[in-house]
């Protein structure tokens, strides 16, 4: 196969069953990759992200261009020996860290000019460049590179970054080398406007890609304004193509997209959560800080496999964090992405059994009983 391959298995409402097939191996979904921002999703060894059930996890083009450098890690073999992470990987294209922590931007037609937010030292990032680095890193799902507007802004500021972001897609298309089992997925942008993320994905339909993302949202609008925006765009993807919700979100917002006809996810929110003691569970959020777990017998969430959710009491999870210890950091963030990953797996287990409407209506009332009783 040249680039990836995805196989609609099975439908139910607009929610979706598949299977993505990469140059590392196939990724079932709905599925949610854990973010693993510098080569390393923090607090875990890859041996413990994938015994959580992930199959791929999301790298960063700006940090690993940065540190160490692209080159290296293609010297090296890629991310996949240099990380010891044997499946597929994702690299964002590294437009919206540009925006949002590079110093003294310059943008222009040609690319963005930035100083550093390590060293200060002078850098570029263009579409070119930015498949490039992707290409060097081995991504199996590489990402066009894309301008990812703020909220809120004028309609016209969001529509001429639109049109920007649609011209650097054709010009990341061209730079893409196309190799078996190694795609590139376009960006619809276009803020909360229905109409300009309608031209937005004519445009990238126009130049044609193995998977479509829907960028810049879940960064302001709230949960109903995205929920509107994907009911507006999804219909206007492919349905043999996979589409993927970039960086999104909390366990409702995944429930919500996944109804919506959204095949794929990213976000930092479960391991940054498991640094700062937020723990995710089948009774809603815990904090693991609050007095009330002191001294508390009970697991995380005794109906997970995790050892991390079912072997340590909330009483020493609480010790660990206000103690501060790196070991609470860990299991917190083991316990967050195993419930992740077993939250998408019992969407696909209900789409593919024909009651995903019944699932999210159980799922919303799991998540309004709390967290007070045992669970």
């Amino acid at each position: 196969m040249n680039g990836t391959e995805f196989r609609l298995i099975a439908t139910d409402g607009e929610a979706r069953l598949g299977q993505l097939q990469t140059a590392h191996g196939a990724i079932d979904t709905p599925a949610f990759m854990p973010v693993g921002t510098a080569a390393t999703v923090k607090a875990m060894t890859p041996e413990m992200v994938a015994a959580t059930g992930a199959q791929i996890i999301l790298a960063n083009t700006y940090h690993l261009m940065l540190r160490p450098g692209a080159e290296r890690v293609e010297r090296l073999g890629g991310l996949q020996p240099f990380m010891n992470w044997p499946g597929p990987v994702l690299t964002d294209s590294g437009g919206f860290q540009v925006m949002s922590l590079a110093k003294l931007r310059k943008m222009s037609e040609d690319g963005v000019e930035f100083r550093s937010h390590i060293d200060g030292s002078r850098q570029m990032l263009t579409p070119e460049r930015a498949i490039e680095i992707q290409h060097r890193l081995g991504a199996d799902i590489s990402m066009v590179f894309d301008e990812c507007t703020p909220f809120p802004v004028d309609r016209a500021v969001v529509a001429e970054s639109m049109r920007r972001s649609m011209r650097w897609a054709g010009r990341s298309k061209k730079a893409f080398v196309e190799r078996p089992g190694h795609g590139l997925f376009g960006i619809v942008q276009g803020g909360v406007y229905e109409e300009l993320r309608a031209a937005s994905a004519e445009a990238l339909l126009a130049i044609g890609f193995d998977g479509y993302a829907i960028g810049g949202l879940a960064v302001g609008e709230g949960q109903e304004t995205m929920f509107e925006v994907l009911e507006a765009t999804t219909p206007l993807l492919p349905t043999d193509r996979p589409r993927y919700l970039m960086g999104v979100g909390k366990p409702a917002d995944l429930v919500g997209a996944v109804a919506r006809g959204v095949d794929m996810f990213d976000c930092v929110l479960p391991t940054r959560s498991g640094r700062t003691d937020q723990a995710f569970t089948r009774g809603g959020p815990v904090n693991i800080r609050n007095a009330r777990h002191a001294e508390d017998p009970r697991p995380l969430d005794e109906t997970l496999a995790c050892p991390a959710s079912r072997d340590y009491s909330r009483a020493y999870l609480h010790h660990l964090a206000r103690s501060k210890e790196i070991l609470g950091a860990m299991l917190l963030t083991w316990h967050n992405l195993y419930y992740y990953q077993d939250l998408m797996a019992r969407m696909r287990r209900a789409i593919g059994e024909g009651r995903f409407q019944a699932f999210a209506a159980e799922f919303a009332a799991e998540q309004a009983k709390g967290d007070i009783a045992p669970l």
